[in-house]
This record gives C-alpha cells, sequence and structure tokens, in this order.
C-alpha cells in the first residue's frame, strides 16, 4: 500500500513541514514550496520555524524523490508530478479589511491542477468557509486540469490543528477530522490519515461538515477569550484583580478557563472572518462573532492606554519617554509573528510620543521589519527605560531581572499575569 501511495504536500511552513516530515516516516513524501530559500533550508536539514528540530528532520530527508518512504523538499513543479495524494496547506489570511484573501489556494491549487492525473486525490487543510473546497478550490483544478472532478479526481478536506510552539499537542497526538468528496475516498483519506494519526481520526459525513467545524473551533476561543477581555476592562474600573475573580469562579466544576489577553496568531485572529464573510454572503449578519472580533481587536490600544495612565500617575513624562516592549511574536516560546497584536501595543504606544524598544530571543528581526516595519533586537538592551511591557510570556523573560531594566519611577506592566513582583498593572 505505502508503495502505491506518493505524497505532495504544497506549503512547508508551521503546517505543511510537521505533516510532511510525519507522513514520510511511513509514506514517499515530496515537499513542495515557492519559497526557494525555505525549500534550500529544510533540504539541509533546518527548520526556521522550530516546528521540527534538525536530528528529527534528517532522519526522513532523502536526496531525490523516489518510491521508498521519506521527504524531499523542492520547489520545482516537475518534481511532485508523480504524486497521486496532494495534500495543499498553504495559510489563508485576511486582507486588511479583514475580508478572506483565498489567494495562496488559488495558486495552489493551480499548481496541483497543472500535474493533477486520473485518480489523484486533492486534500485541503487550510482553514476555510464552509464550501470553498468544493465551490472556490475545485472548478480551479477542473479548469487547469481539465479533468471531472468525481470522475476523474477526487477531494478531500482534513482541517489542520496546528499549536505553534507546542512540543507536547504535535501532529500525530491531535485527533483529527477527515472527510472526501464520495463515502469511498472519504473512507480512503480516513485511512491515510489513520496511518500516521495516534490520536485517531473523526470521519465527517461531508467536506462542508469538516470546514465548518473547523473554522467554529476558533471561533469559540475567540469568543471566550473577547467575554473575559471584557470582564478584565469592567473589573479594571472597579479596582477588582480580574485574575482572583477568574480563579475564584474557576472552583466550579463546569466554569469555563479562559484568561484575557492579545488575540493574534494565525488562526483565532483571523478564522472568524471566514465565518462572517459566508454569513453575510447568505444575508445573515453575525452579532456575536464579529463583536468579539471588534472587542479583541481594540485590547492592543487598551493595554497602551493603560500603560500611559500609569506612567503619567507616577509622573513619567509621556512625549520622549522611552519603553522596553518584551516580546513581539504571537505566543510564548515560538518565532511565529504572524498577525501577532502586540504590533498594535506599539503602534499606539508611538502614536503617544513613546519610543518603544523592541526585545524579543525568538524572534526573526528582519522578519519583524519586513513584515512591520519595526526593528527589534535578540539581546537584552544595557540601558534603562521609563516602562517595561512584558508582552509575551517567553521562559527567558521569566528569569530576566527585569528590575535592572528600569529607572527609578519607571512602569512595569505585565499584559500575560505571570510576573508575581514590582508590577504596577496587568490586564
Amino acid at each position: 500500500m505505502n508503495r502505491d501511495i506518493k505524497i505532495a504536500v504544497i506549503g512547508l511552513g508551521y503546517v505543511g513541514l510537521p505533516l510532511a516530515r510525519l507522513f514520510a516516516t511511513q509514506f514517499s513524501v515530496v515537499g513542495f514550496d515557492i519559497n526557494v530559500p525555505r525549500v534550500e533550508a529544510l533540504q539541509s536539514g533546518m527548520d526556521s520555524t522550530l516546528e521540527v528540530d534538525a536530528v528529527t528532520l534528517q532522519k526522513v530527508l532523502v536526496q531525490k524523490s523516489s518510491t521508498e518512504k521519506g521527504l524531499y523538499c523542492t520547489s520545482l513543479i516537475a518534481d511532485i508530478a508523480n504524486c497521486n495524494y496532494f495534500i495543499v496547506t498553504v495559510p489563508t489570511p485576511v486582507d486588511k479589511n479583514n475580508r478572506p484573501d483565498l489567494t495562496p489556494l488559488f495558486k495552489s491549487s493551480e499548481t496541483v491542477g497543472s500535474v493533477l492525473k486520473k485518480g489523484d486525490v486533492v486534500i485541503y487543510e487550510s482553514t476555510v468557509y464552509p464550501g470553498v473546497t468544493e465551490e472556490e478550490c475545485v472548478p480551479v483544478l477542473e479548469k487547469v486540469s481539465g479533468l471531472k472532478f468525481n470522475v476523474d479526481f477526487f477531494a478531500g478536506y482534513s482541517p489542520e490543528r496546528i499549536n505553534p510552539g507546542d512540543k507536547e499537542h504535535t501532529v500525530e497526538k491531535i485527533l483529527k477530522i477527515t472527510s472526501g468528496s464520495t463515502p469511498e475516498i472519504g473512507q480512503k483519506v480516513n485511512e491515510l490519515y489513520q496511518s500516521v494519526i495516534i490520536a485517531g481520526t473523526h470521519l465527517a459525513p461531508s467536506i462542508k461538515v469538516a470546514e465548518a467545524a473547523k473554522v467554529i473551533e476558533n471561533s469559540q476561543r475567540d469568543i471566550n477569550i473577547a467575554f473575559v477581555n471584557e470582564l478584565a476592562k469592567i473589573f479594571n474600573l472597579l479596582d477588582i484583580d480580574t485574575a482572583a475573580v477568574l480563579k475564584a469562579a474557576g472552583t466550579k466544576w463546569n466554569f469555563l478557563p479562559f484568561k484575557p489577553g492579545l488575540v493574534g496568531g494565525h488562526c483565532i485572529g483571523v478564522d472568524p472572518y471566514y465565518l462572517a464573510q459566508k454569513a453575510q454572503e447568505k444575508g445573515y449578519h453575525p452579532e456575536i462573532i464579529l463583536a468579539g472580533r471588534r472587542l479583541n481587536d481594540s485590547m492592543g490600544e487598551y493595554v497602551a492606554s493603560q500603560v500611559v495612565k500609569l506612567m503619567i500617575k507616577k509622573g513619567v513624562t509621556i512625549n520622549g519617554a522611552n519603553l522596553l516592549m518584551l516580546g513581539i511574536t504571537f505566543k510564548e516560546n515560538c518565532p511565529d509573528v504572524r498577525n501577532t497584536k502586540i504590533v498594535d501595543v506599539i503602534k499606539a504606544l508611538e502614536d503617544y510620543g513613546i519610543q518603544v524598544t523592541i526585545f524579543d530571543p525568538w524572534a526573526n528581526p528582519s522578519e519583524v521589519e519586513h513584515e512591520y516595519g519595526l526593528k527589534m533586537v535578540n539581546k537584552a538592551p544595557n540601558n534603562t527605560f521609563d516602562a517595561v511591557v512584558l508582552g509575551v510570556a517567553h521562559a527567558e523573560f521569566l528569569d530576566l531581572d527585569i528590575n535592572s531594566l528600569r529607572k527609578n519611577c519607571s512602569v512595569l506592566y505585565d499584559v500575560k499575569g505571570v510576573l508575581t513582583e514590582g508590577v504596577d498593572g496587568k490586564l
């Protein structure tokens, strides 16, 4: 069976690489990406996202595509021509107006369509709104390949559940939803994933059900976080410790343990817009989903305003003050800066005339400058600051002597609520 299956994984980012590595333990896998430097680095055994360590990656790498199990990374379309399963793992972002941008999906579908053959199966893992696979991607596959859907080729959908930086809940340890464009293909897709996912699989009755399940997973988290963010704003006005309230309420057996925070990253801050877009196309305006998004998207400015108020109370002159931002990635112990809301805090602080120094031992300075136009450092600065904001709870920051970075009347604000001493304010 393994010799008959040859898999192409389209997109070798946070989702695609761990999946390609896992499948390569059982099958012949070709990892395809248009980012040539990324492909060259991976083929040499180095993953800049740190999702797959060098030793693990090098164990599965092969120097050329073959029928034997292993992973070969390439940026040449010709190298995926002999594959019969194509798994698309490209990002699905939103544009500046928070509208779904399906461009990466369309481009990757064109790539797959150019080599698609009779009997092939195309599986999408990218987060989408219900209907995208069959109504948006399949027509591209048909047009480019000249083949007929569910006659000549087939489709499946198995949404990714990758948690960047999480070394405990890795891809093989997370239960996988699967689906297919026909009952028979659904079974084949399910069996394919069952062969490597030790946590098991759940075969959904249709592709649209699987698409909908994925998009509501993160929408649910977004709404719950929005609720506790609103509670944090209220309790701050009432001079009540939000963390203490949540700890007390958490003693009830069915209380959900969510914490306030900045909601960024590639999923939670993006996926709800995909569901909202589809609902609006059908004439329904989603109230709760978009209200949660508005509140969470406002938290960057809220944090900045709280920091400025504390600085004023301590007699710090705001215009021209210098502030140290600890962390810029979207979450702790991870180099991922996609859709990080720390940037919103920084921009708002700069609007007050504050000079912000960014220190993050995990982030790539060139990537941060390219994506956000911000300069940063990977080592702690030697000078002191009028304010220090802990934006990301990297392990390095928990061991950092933060007081050595503070002036006598400086402010220490803890966005993550993890510091125990000297904190003037927290979310």
